[in-house]
């Protein structure tokens, strides 16, 4: 076409012999030639978004992808499809189509790869794969030598959510039976965010109420010091509860030293495209665990959160209850968990979260911490993945 129109323009030819020697449209010579269509651009509707914006979208995805977040289509086209609510406020719109996916595909086929997920048996016992956790420590590592935090374990931070089931209540039983019958009735369950350092420093929990919140300000001024709150239909952890948490929160309260280290489990807490710019931004690489294996490679699980729980069920009398509902309100919540907190923390959470960090191996930096009992070569997992049920 560029040829084709160097021609028309030159007087060498006509629109008409230029289209018949080069092989192309003559209305699309002719458009050009007119100037109803400028040179160089692309024939057919305008991108929904911008190629400066597409370029980020797929600096993006290979970010994530670098550092444990592999992206599916559907996180992909909700990136692209916040991105486009971005720029058109006020357009009614949902989110972007299985059209503009297969435009995206073919134009980024040379940037990104389209590969199919793993198939994996989603239990803890049978799908923590060695091959995943070589991985992780492959890129952990590469990461700490890269930033030089060998030393420095008031950088490296691991989050993690905990969840309190509330709303059990005790029945009396007859003396042969055993243990205690929870009665019918609402169920209502908070999520609390908690953050540490390697160091044992921490940043003051998030804590998620299903919902709503509760009536007054009471859980706010009885909760713990400094502590966010927020809610969801869930109670759990959202993208945009993260969100807020990571802006609003951790990078206000982490220390000022740079770079720092944020390792979580993103499949359960969903990063979103501006956490992960600010993240750049604020010199904080965000780390994802592997699926399935917050039990051997979660710090705080590894020791902390059991504290925590059995010290919230001591609080309120409740010895069942680690493993139960807990027999308090949620307006009581924060209260009983701000004592929960502190005293934890103050009289072995320092050394427990010390001793998690090195139980999993993450600091000091050890891959053979892990039990290899707990692992499974790739090879059987994809047995175990591909046979059929036993009856």
């Amino acid at each position: 076409m560029e040829r084709a129109l160097i021609e028309v323009k030159s007087g060498r030819c006509t629109v008409r012999q230029a289209a018949k020697e080069f092989g192309v449209p003559k209305s699309s010579l002719g458009d050009r030639v007119s100037g109803r269509v400028t040179p160089g651009s692309r024939s057919g509707p305008a991108q929904l978004i911008t190629s400066a914006d597409e370029q980020l979208l797929v600096e993006f995805s290979l970010y994530m992808s670098k550092h444990g977040f592999p992206l599916t289509k559907q996180q992909v086209v909700s990136f692209a499809s916040s991105i486009y609510k971005r720029q058109h406020r006020r357009v009614a719109f949902s989110k972007l189509g299985q059209t503009w996916w297969l435009n995206f595909r073919k134009r980024q086929e040379k940037n990104i790869t389209i590969q199919p997920a793993d198939s994996i048996v989603r239990g803890r016992t049978v799908c923590v794969r060695k091959e995943a956790v070589d991985q992780f420590f492959c890129l952990l590592s590469s990461v700490i030598d890269a930033h030089r935090l060998r030393d420095k374990p008031y950088q490296i931070y691991n989050c993690h959510e905990l969840g309190f089931q509330l709303g059990r209540r005790r029945v009396n039983l007859p003396k042969s039976s055993l243990g205690c019958k929870p009665a019918s009735g609402s169920r209502d369950h908070i999520s609390v965010l908690v953050c540490f350092s390697a160091a044992g420093e921490d940043i003051p929990p998030f804590i998620i109420y299903s919902k709503a919140y509760p009536g007054g300000v009471c859980y706010k001024t009885e909760g713990p010091l400094n502590a966010l709150y927020g809610w969801s239909d869930s109670g759990c952890i959202t993208s945009d509860l993260f969100k807020k948490w990571f802006l609003k929160h951790f990078l206000v309260r982490a220390p000022k030293e740079r770079p720092l280290v944020l390792i979580f489990d993103g499949h359960k807490s969903p990063v979103n495209l501006e956490v992960v710019e600010s993240a750049r931004k604020e010199d904080v690489v965000l780390l994802c665990l592997p699926p399935y294996c917050s039990h051997i490679l979660q710090p705080l699980d590894a020791g902390l959160f059991a504290a925590l729980k059995q010290r919230f069920a001591s609080f309120i009398d409740d010895a069942g209850a680690p493993n139960a509902h807990f027999a308090v309100s949620k307006k009581e919540f924060s209260s009983v968990f701000k004592r929960t907190y502190q005293m934890t923390k103050e009289e072995e959470g320092v050394r427990t979260v010390k001793e998690g960090f090195s139980k999993c191996g993450i600091y000091p930096l050890n891959r053979f911490a892990i039990n290899g009992s707990h692992l499974m070569p790739s090879h059987s997992m994809d047995s175990v993945a591909e046979a059929p049920p036993s009856v």
